[in-house]
């Protein structure tokens, strides 16, 4: 099963706690990321995705960032952050 969760405009620092509990809660499925509404990517909430990817790989599944907006994207990078692109808007 794949659970689909929609990311807020504001990923900052008050947004961290919180989108760490919802990847928990998912946690031991595949997971896909919708971040076309994502304005502002801050080092916490990037951590905290950074970290769910690893986690998840570890047990042979994926957190894919689906859809990523052109801030998401640009912010995504900016912080060096590689990602794997599979397609345009898909940061897997």
């Amino acid at each position: 099963m794949t659970a689909t969760l929609i990311l807020p405009p504001i990923l900052d620092i008050q947004a961290a706690e919180s989108l760490r509990l919802q990847l928990l809660a998912v946690r031991g499925q595949e997971v896909v990321l919708d971040a076309s509404n994502v304005e502002r990517l801050g080092a916490l909430c990037l951590q905290v995705l950074v970290s769910a990817q690893q986690s998840w790989a570890r047990e042979g599944l994926t957190v894919a960032i689906d859809q990523a907006s052109e801030s998401f994207a640009n912010q995504w990078n900016m912080f060096g952050a590689s990602p794997t692109a599979s397609s345009p808007g898909e940061i897997a």
